[in-house]
């Protein structure tokens, strides 16, 4: 077996009609789903944006939540320590 076969699997005719029979039955199937490659490359895209997006809304609501929370405790943080040395 060469090395060409050996990488392709077979001999690059038979891979070549397999690999249009697969590309024919999924092109098939995503036609029926009305999916287009774009269509997929675009929800990726914007999957992956949603997911950083969510990440960084995450981010910005702990930040609040400890700035808020800095508002109570480093006042009476800093009244204590100044009660605790008399």
């Amino acid at each position: 077996m060469s090395n060409m076969n050996r990488f392709l699997g077979g001999s690059p005719g038979s891979v070549l009609a397999k690999l249009i029979f697969l590309s024919l039955l999924v092109g098939a199937f995503l036609y029926y789903l009305d999916i287009t490659p774009f269509g997929l490359i675009e929800g990726l895209f914007n999957w992956i944006r949603s997911v950083l997006d969510i990440s960084f809304e995450t981010v910005q609501q702990v930040g609040l939540w400890i700035l808020y929370g800095a508002v109570i405790v480093i006042p009476l943080w800093l009244l204590s320590r100044l009660f605790s040395r008399r």
